[in-house]
């Protein structure tokens, strides 16, 4: 199983009624659920930690896993509300506004994580549920508990808005790279983290952090790859792109779905990974991320939609 670990909320997208009224409709979202997501549809066996509501909202997240075939037992439950991010749109691309104090994502901690299971190979990471607290150090503690023994893949998804301790955010940041094999970012949070430059040389800053392989998106451009001796380019698909919700989520899973499917995820194999693999990381990423961008919403593809 590649279990992904972080935030699932609605979104409140953008809609016009019938009554030509400006409107918002709930969608099931969040960077790591949309991941979670996406694997299950990629036929990778997909599980998900969070921290879920029971409320109406919270029904609407566990079924949404369901019928992409995701497993949220390892979830933790709890009466408080969910997660909302209202969005707006300009021209295709997202912005958010947050409201998640006291919420069930929000307020997990260490006590309330569950034993991992065995079954578990691979562990994702990321959004934002990493610069906020408690739910934030609760996930660096599970990443930190699991690493040695488990392939670590995070995507810190920044959110600038969201940040409220920049400083304390980047330590964290800076830990958990140490302890990822793998860390995908896109060329916007690459730079917010490593400072202006040119991308290869600022991905190897991240490299020299302690990871073992970095992905690093460029929008319509392509993406990029690099491990210690190699780098590598694959141009994106050219799709008419209705909106970018949920394009880096479903490259996460292309990632770990290629690794999957070819019996090579595991920490050594992503250590010494050749250009051949990470090149299928890479195709396979791309190809997912593109049909998640030509449609409404985070809604990535499912396996029978790439062949």
């Amino acid at each position: 199983m590649i279990l992904s670990c972080g935030e699932a909320l609605i979104d409140m997208l953008p809609r016009q009624s019938t009554a030509g009224e400006a409107a918002f409709a709930p969608y099931a979202g969040g960077s790591v659920f949309n991941t979670a997501i996406a694997l299950g549809r990629l036929g990778a066996e997909a599980g998900f930690l969070s921290g879920i509501s029971t409320d109406l909202f919270g029904e609407v997240l566990i079924e949404t896993l369901a019928a992409s075939k995701v497993d949220a037992g390892l979830s933790i439950r709890s009466d408080r509300p969910t997660t909302l991010a209202f969005v707006k749109l300009v021209d295709g691309h997202a912005s958010y506004a947050f409201y998640d104090e006291n919420t069930a994502g929000r307020l997990i901690t260490p006590a309330d994580l569950p034993a991992i299971p065995a079954a578990v190979k691979a562990m994702f990471f990321g959004g934002i549920s990493l610069p906020v607290d408690p739910c934030g150090g609760t996930y660096e503690a599970l990443m930190a508990r699991e690493a040695a023994t488990r392939v670590i893949m995070l995507d810190p998804n920044i959110r600038s808005g969201f940040i409220r301790d920049e400083a304390a955010y980047r330590a964290r940041l800076t830990r958990m790279i140490a302890l990822a094999d793998i860390v995908k970012v896109s060329d916007e949070d690459l730079r917010w983290l490593e400072g202006p430059g040119e991308i290869e040389a600022l991905a190897r800053g991240l490299l020299a952090r302690g990871t073992k392989l970095v992905f690093v998106t460029e929008g319509g451009t392509g993406a990029h790859a690099f491990s210690a001796g190699l780098s590598l380019f694959e141009p994106s698909h050219k799709v008419t792109v209705v909106d970018t919700v949920g394009a880096g989520d479903t490259f996460n899973a292309g990632v770990l779905a290629a690794l999957d499917r070819t019996g090579k995820l595991t920490k050594a194999e992503v250590a010494t990974a050749d250009a051949a693999l990470i090149s299928a990381c890479l195709k396979l990423g791309n190809a997912a991320a593109a049909i998640t961008v030509s449609r409404a919403g985070a809604n990535p593809p499912w396996a029978e939609e790439l062949k």
